[in-house]
């Protein structure tokens, strides 16, 4: 299979993803603000899960520009991949349902810790695939980004049952600091174009 190909399985899936999550919204209940006010945080869930999804989706879209060559093992990592993104829309009906509170938010970040673990696994799979000259080494060297990522990840699922706002915060940190497309493959794509 060819990287193009991966490339466009994720693109419907990612599609899929995303419109489920926005069929999960609800109006509100009446015309009022106290009635808006109650969506706020379903809202708040739904900017939260897009914003990460739309992440993943640009970083894998950049790396997989990068990449040459896929094996039956990048397969399984990106749909495994796939998989942690597809459960974003279980997460806001739960949110929904139940409110910030630990469990919930706390499962929230179970589903970015699976994501990020994923991502971290598909990244070493490509570069296991290609062999010391593979591009997407040469871009993400360490991985600090992705690492630093996990880290904080897996410290906001325990702090959801002190004060799931803290989690919250931590989401949206690290959110923050990917928003912009990865850098690293951006380079590696205008080299590529120039050979």
């Amino acid at each position: 299979m060819s990287p193009g190909r991966l490339n466009a399985l994720t693109d419907g899936v990612v599609a899929i993803v995303l419109t489920i999550m926005v069929l999960e919204l609800k109006f509100p209940a009446e015309a009022s603000v106290r009635a808006v006010l109650a969506v706020l945080p379903l809202l708040a869930a739904y900017l939260l899960a897009f914003v990460n999804v739309a992440i993943y989706w640009n970083n894998h879209h950049h790396m997989m520009q990068s990449a040459r060559r896929v094996t039956g093992a990048v397969l399984w990592a990106n749909h495994a991949l796939l998989f942690w993104l597809t459960l974003f829309p279980l997460m806001i009906r739960w949110i929904d349902e139940a409110g910030i509170t630990p469990l919930p938010v706390a499962s929230f970040g179970v589903v970015l810790i699976g994501a990020s673990a994923s991502y971290l696994v598909l990244e070493r799979t490509l570069i296991r695939a290609e062999g010391e000259e593979s591009r997407v080494k040469s871009a993400v060297g360490g991985g600090f980004k992705e690492w630093i990522s996990f880290a904080l990840y897996a410290g906001a699922v325990p702090a959801a049952f002190i004060s799931p706002l803290i989690s919250v915060a931590i989401y949206v940190a690290v959110s923050v600091i990917w928003l912009v497309p990865d850098r690293r493959f951006e380079r590696q794509i205008i080299g590529k174009a120039g050979e």
